[in-house]
């Protein structure tokens, strides 16, 4: 295949050495490296989220939904929704509908072809739209629930993302946060570092043949980013109220919720 320019900036790295020996969430154009990244590794998502995280990533979604108590009627807005894991489920409980939104148009393009998969009733409730979680395209007080899920670190700006997430909330509405961590016992943190430092990022590069530098950028953009308290005060800085935080298998992940005042 000829090296067309298009075709040379998608096999470019997303995340050079020097970018990741740095902040990653300080780079110079974050955004962008983290959609390119995404673009890159969307096929081989999934695949890799189960197998990394030994199936658990959809219990930590399933966790998520419960933690929003969805009512009957409420409107969702899914952020980052990726692939759709969470969106389906959102669409599955009484919710009128969910909206899915993300940045990065591979990655809707398998949310909507897993859409086609559902239920039809089911499937009905879904909608998929190409947007920044720090630009929402919607009216205030638009939703019910909100819920972003491994992907606030990834957002350019989290405190403004966190503020659109608190405009589009009617009042008493409910934002669901669920993002890595690190466990607290030192036994799970050392295992946890090695597992995730070390070993996912190379199995996982080459399950997925990629090359944007996605699975080195993990567990540096988890090390970087918000300590759970730094995080929680966040949320109640960007008007939540009520916010807590519970951690999840072994502290690998904390699930965040907080109203909105």
């Amino acid at each position: 295949m000829p090296l067309t320019q298009e075709n040379a900036e998608r096999s470019a790295p997303a995340w050079t050495d020097a970018d990741l020996a740095a902040d990653v969430h300080a780079a110079p154009d974050k955004p962008g490296k983290v959609r390119a990244m995404f673009a890159a590794i969307a096929r081989s998502y999934d695949l890799n989220n189960r197998l990394h995280s030994f199936g658990r990533d959809q219990a930590w979604r399933r966790r998520a939904v419960r933690e929003a108590g969805v009512r009957l009627g409420d409107r969702v807005l899914d952020v980052a929704c990726g692939t759709g894991d969470l969106t389906h489920l959102f669409a599955r409980t009484q919710a009128a509908g969910v909206v899915g939104l993300d940045f990065t148009r591979e990655m809707l393009d398998v949310a909507v072809r897993k859409r086609a998969g559902l239920r039809a009733d089911v499937a009905a409730k879904v909608d998929y739209v190409e947007g920044d979680a720090t630009k929402l395209p919607f009216p205030d007080a638009s939703f019910d629930v909100v819920s972003i899920a491994f992907g606030l670190r990834n957002v350019g700006e989290p405190r403004q993302a966190l503020a659109e997430f608190a405009r589009v909330l009617r009042k008493g509405g409910r934002l669901i946060v669920l993002e890595f961590d690190r466990p607290s016992v030192p036994v799970f943190a050392w295992l946890n570092d090695l597992y995730c430092g070390w070993l996912m990022p190379r199995t996982a590069t080459l399950i997925s043949g990629d090359r944007s530098g996605a699975y080195k950028y993990l567990p540096r953009s988890v090390g970087a980013f918000m300590s759970r308290r730094e995080l929680l005060e966040a949320m109640r800085e960007a008007g939540f109220t009520q916010a807590t935080a519970r951690g999840l298998t072994m502290g690998i992940c904390a699930c965040y919720r907080g109203e909105r005042a």
